[in-house]
């Protein structure tokens, strides 16, 4: 489904959940700098214990807000809740956007659809990397999964409709995109790529890391508990000095 014909001067909502971004919060501020004046900016934190804060705050107090609840979708829902735009666009503190995105993003909702995202790529020469990027962007094609370091956008209508991310503490993005299928709405891939920081596969070991990632989505597919996901993923950082 898609809804050809309708308005497509829509404004965009650039919304970023932050949580202890510090090393890397800089590059993505430098990259946003040119959106400034033409879109609305959202940072979303939920506590960080570093300078993510005031690394944003000195770069605009006006786009600093703090989730009551932690999570990542919980502080995607309230950057939703706090922002203005026709169009949601849901960006991670590690990835870099094409420079020309407002207008891809434009570009994608002006031929009717409601839902897309970009290519993926990711920092880094390592082998499996670019096996996992082009796996990545097989699965939007083939799938229409889109999980959130592809830059997520969505016109609020749906969003609002769907009733955004699923409070859960893992895969909402990979459950946005099924409620979309779901709801008959198709995915569109933005005519752009965005390159995101391999640091949760390097962190862990590439192959270990990927492994452990395609296990917990097949776990979601099935049905398998979701907390239980999370814990699985949560010893998977904490043995590896993440968290």
């Amino acid at each position: 489904m898609n809804d050809a014909g309708s308005d497509c001067a829509h404004s965009i909502s650039v919304i970023v959940p932050v949580y202890n971004e510090a090393c890397c919060i800089d590059q993505l501020l430098h990259n946003l700098n040119p959106l400034k004046n033409q879109c609305e900016i959202v940072f979303v934190d939920s506590g960080s214990t570093d300078n993510t804060a005031d690394q944003i705050s000195e770069w605009s107090s006006r786009c600093y807000f703090h989730s009551p609840d932690k999570g990542r979708a919980n502080q995607m829902n309230y950057g939703a809740s706090v922002s203005h735009g026709s169009i949601l666009w849901f960006l991670h503190a590690d990835s870099i956007p094409p420079p020309d995105a407002l207008s891809k993003i434009q570009e994608v909702i002006s031929k009717g659809y409601s839902y897309g995202c970009f290519r993926l790529k990711f920092d880094s020469m390592h082998p499996l990397m670019f096996y996992m990027a082009f796996m990545s962007n097989i699965r939007v094609k083939t799938r229409k999964i889109a999980f959130g370091d592809q830059g997520i956008f969505i016109k609020r209508m749906l969003f609002d409709q769907l009733g955004g991310y699923a409070p859960i503490p893992l895969m909402e993005d990979y459950k946005l995109s099924m409620d979309v299928k779901r709801a008959g709405y198709a995915l569109r891939i933005a005519d752009g790529t965005i390159t995101t920081s391999e640091r949760r596969f390097s962190s862990g070991g590439h192959f270990r890391t990927m492994m452990m990632m395609q296990s917990l989505q097949r776990k979601f597919r099935k049905g398998d508990n979701i907390e239980e996901i999370a814990r699985c993923y949560s010893n998977h950082k904490e043995k590896d000095g993440k968290i």
